[in-house]
């Protein structure tokens, strides 16, 4: 190779480099989960993955307080409250103080005449208005009896009352212990938190539970010197301690881990696989070389994927582990083929070793390029991150390497012993493929079995939360009464007018269910921010001072009210007959807004939503019963979150199945443009097929559910494990047995796939752990099965010992 020529490959190589090195400078790297929610294929599906990712759940911390004694957590809980209400920070803090719902009562009693479901013209007639107030006397004498005879002048006819029955429902909130939520046993206080910032600004999520700890620490570090001081013993010795759970935490929690463990894992793979080829070659050099395609792999993995995606998530550069462990293989077989067919080694491997590498590239290319058009992101960004990487580490090993060494690796450390050890036990695999054979067909049969009950449809086995911390937070929310809503009713249109009136007319008719007790009761919007025609409707209802007046003295006479007392009542009327309507828009500012927001938004692609979450003390919501009722009514559906949820999964555990299959025929159809024999192709087939089945075989037997991200990994399987079937293939074309070194590289680049799959198998990340728990055995496997069932004519080098001088390589 001229100097020219080798000058002209780095300067390109050293360009490509820089480009990508400038691509990544201008990338944003990412760590949340919502990557891997799957991008819905149907309206209702989209707008429940949205909530996932920004709705108010996504907002909505909980907490719990323990230790100390049931005096210390209340208080701690009161100071703790009234700190994050003044730090700006969340828009709702509620542990059971009345005082936190001071203001949006206030705005209520402001708009009552608004948002009343009972105002109507019947209502201010003498004979309305007098069953009204002694309705309301008669709430005197009960425990609503303080509330009622604050706003008696203001509101006689009782409309405060009747919001919020109907806002609040029968549901029961937790218990109180000195004005503070408490668990039923009074072993924790309670909390819940809604955070101002979105739910999908993961930073800003972060600083709200980092001032929720601060600030819990400041509270009880002020009260220790406090019960030390008045002699509370058990309460000093028993420090308080807060916990958190909830859709943040368990978001931000998710991000630290992930971010955590690739730092492990690129620092524990690059020590692994650096230690197995220094064993390998015993070379500064040769490692030196191998960490050019590597290096060049991931950078252009990323960068490619900042370009397309305009983000890298971490779990992708975590995967990068895995194209560690490919990348290498590249550079092994140039160093060990080049240095065997010395002194014109390059060019030798040219002609003879890199056909071999790049039918092996594409098959690799056909099994991740099913993946780039997964339907969840995070899994689009590992196919286009594999691609990138391998054909940008194959071409700096086709490229570069032979101008750097063009001899191959000067080092020979432990090859020769690796590849005589590999050669022993490649040979005594072929006399056990007939039980071999019948074991794979005893799989198959009872794969066949189990089909029913094989694949999970749980998109919880994508999550990264710990047992425990679930196990939390399913405690917290039963003692919040803060369980998510089973089902729901959603109301899409394309403007919020529209929206609201049809939550309306859904909300009229699942008001006869709640009556029956077939519902505890529902949320709607609606409540607080009626249609405007509805608030219209009710200003024509409110009558004029004097009318009203007279109305007023004819239904108090005799009664304990004179109507003198209730001129604020009718002053307030007036003013409501001329208040101008609420709306999304004039509510953005008030203490309603945030009760609101949760329940109606503007959608990002365009619309407006609201939701109407339904209640029951039942053991599950009769949803063909709400169904039936909502028949006819247009832009509303029912949803069994549950139920889509799982449906959602199993749509897309569907569409992996057909790209992995795709993938898988790509590899076959360009094995069979390569042999052009359908017997070659047979031989080089079923390796791979009985690697696939026995690998599931052991994950079931295992117990492991089986889901989308086990489907990638037999797909990778397929696509790693069709090089070492080529191989053996090529051996009996070849006709001469390979050399210890062959296979040596050999079982080197499959100890690298199968070392770094495995070490992200070891991983609390499910979607790098289900990959690599697949993959580590699958290659494994595929490389001895395909040994197995090498043709006889491939048959391995007689027993030799270290010494011997080697063979020239067979032309694989």
């Amino acid at each position: 190779m001229s100097a020219g020529r080798r000058a002209a490959v780095l300067l390109v190589w050293l360009a490509l480099a820089v480009a990508a090195g400038a691509q990544i400078a201008h990338t944003r790297f990412t760590a949340d989960l919502s990557a891997f929610l799957p991008a819905a294929p149907d309206a209702r599906q989209r707008l429940l993955t949205e909530q996932l990712q920004g709705g108010v759940a996504a907002r909505t911390l909980l907490a719990g307080i323990e230790g100390g004694d049931a005096a210390a957590r209340a208080a701690a809980s009161h100071a703790l409250a009234a700190a994050l209400r003044a730090g700006g920070l969340f828009e709702q803090v509620n542990n059971g103080e009345s005082a936190a719902w001071a203001a949006v009562g206030q705005w209520v009693v402001e708009h009552r005449y608004a948002l009343s479901p009972a105002v109507d013209a019947q209502r201010f007639g003498p004979d309305g208005l007098r069953d009204a107030i002694d309705e309301t006397v008669a709430l005197l004498g009960t425990p609503a009896g303080s509330l009622v005879k604050r706003l008696l002048d203001r509101d006689p006819t009782g409309e405060t009352q009747r919001i919020a029955e109907a806002s609040l429902g029968a549901d029961a909130g937790p218990a109180l212990h000195d004005g503070a939520w408490a668990t039923a046993d009074g072993a924790r206080a309670l909390l819940m938190l809604v955070a101002r910032a979105d739910g999908a600004d993961l930073d800003a999520q972060a600083r709200a539970i980092a001032a929720v700890q601060t600030t819990f620490d400041a509270v009880t570090a002020r009260a220790a010197p406090v019960a030390e001081a008045t002699g509370t013993r058990a309460a000093a010795s028993s420090p308080l301690r807060l916990l958190l759970s909830g859709a943040p935490h368990f978001a931000v929690d998710s991000r630290a881990r992930i971010e955590s463990e690739v730092r492990q894992l690129a620092l524990a793979g690059a020590l692994l696989i650096g230690s197995v080829l220094w064993l390998a070659f015993g070379s500064v050099t040769a490692l030196g070389a191998v960490i050019l395609p590597v290096a060049a792999g991931v950078a252009v993995g990323v960068a490619v994927v900042g370009q397309v995606f305009g983000s890298v998530h971490g779990i992708t550069l975590g995967f990068g582990v895995t194209l560690i462990g490919e990348a290498v293989d590249y550079a092994i077989y140039y160093l060990v083929q080049a240095r065997a067919w010395a002194p014109a080694g390059w060019r030798t491997w040219l002609r003879k070793g890199w056909p071999t590498l790049r039918l092996g590239l594409l098959t690799s290319v056909c099994g991740f390029a099913a993946l780039g058009f997964s339907g969840l992101p995070g899994l689009a960004q590992l196919g286009v991150f594999s691609l990138a990487g391998l054909v940008a580490a194959a071409a700096t090993t086709r490229f570069v390497l032979p101008v750097l060494m063009p001899d191959g690796t000067p080092g020979s450390g432990l090859r020769r012993w690796l590849g005589l050890a590999t050669g022993r036990a490649l040979r005594a695999l072929p006399p056990w493929r007939h039980v071999i054979t019948g074991i794979g067909v005893v799989a198959a049969l009872w794969l066949v079995s189990q089909r029913a009950a094989l694949w999970e449809d749980n998109l919880g086995s994508l999550s990264p939360v710990p047992a425990e911390a679930l196990a939390l937070d399913a405690e917290l929310r039963a003692e919040l009464s803060a369980t998510d809503a089973a089902a729901l009713v959603v109301v899409q249109a394309a403007d919020a007018e529209s929206a609201l009136q049809r939550a309306e007319a859904a909300g009229a008719r699942l008001d006869p269910l709640v009556a029956d007790g077939r519902l505890s009761g529902y949320d709607s919007a609606a409540r607080l921010l009626p249609s405007a025609a509805t608030q219209a409707r009710r200003r024509a209802a409110l009558p004029e001072a004097a009318q009203l007046q007279a109305a007023l003295a004819e239904a108090t006479a005799a009664g304990p009210l004179a109507p003198a007392r209730l001129a604020p009542f009718v002053a307030d009327v007036q003013t409501a007959r001329t208040a101008p309507p609420l709306t999304p828009e004039s509510i953005a500012a008030t203490p309603a807004a945030p009760i609101v927001q949760s329940l109606l938004w503007q959608r990002p692609g365009g619309g407006w939503a609201t939701l109407l979450p339904l209640h029951t003390r039942a053991d599950a919501i009769d949803v063909d019963a709400v169904q039936a009722v909502m028949n006819g009514l247009e832009g509303v559906q029912v949803v069994q979150i549950g139920a889509e949820l799982r449906r959602l999964y199993r749509h897309f555990l569907d569409e992996a199945l057909t790209q992995a299959l795709t993938g898988a025929a790509g590899v076959v159809l360009l094995m069979a443009i390569w042999l052009r024999s359908a017997r070659r192709l047979a031989a080089v087939c079923l390796p791979l097929l009985l690697a696939v089945l026995l690998t599931v075989t052991g994950l079931r037997i295992a117990q492991v559910p089986l889901g989308i991200l086990h489907l990638v990994g037999l797909l990778l399987v397929v696509a790693v494990g069709s090089n070492y079937a080529l191989f053996f293939d090529l051996l009996t074309e070849a006709g001469t047995p390979p050399d210890p070194d062959t296979l040596a590289s050999l079982a080197i680049a499959n100890l690298t796939t199968v070392l770094s799959f495995g070490l992200i198998a070891q991983s609390s990340i499910p979607v790098l752990a289900a990959i690599g728990r697949v993959v580590a055995p699958g290659a494994l496997l595929a490389l001895l099965l395909a040994a197995a069932y090498a043709p006889r004519r491939a048959a391995l080098p007689p027993l030799g010992r270290p010494g011997d001088a080697a063979a020239p390589p067979a032309p694989v």
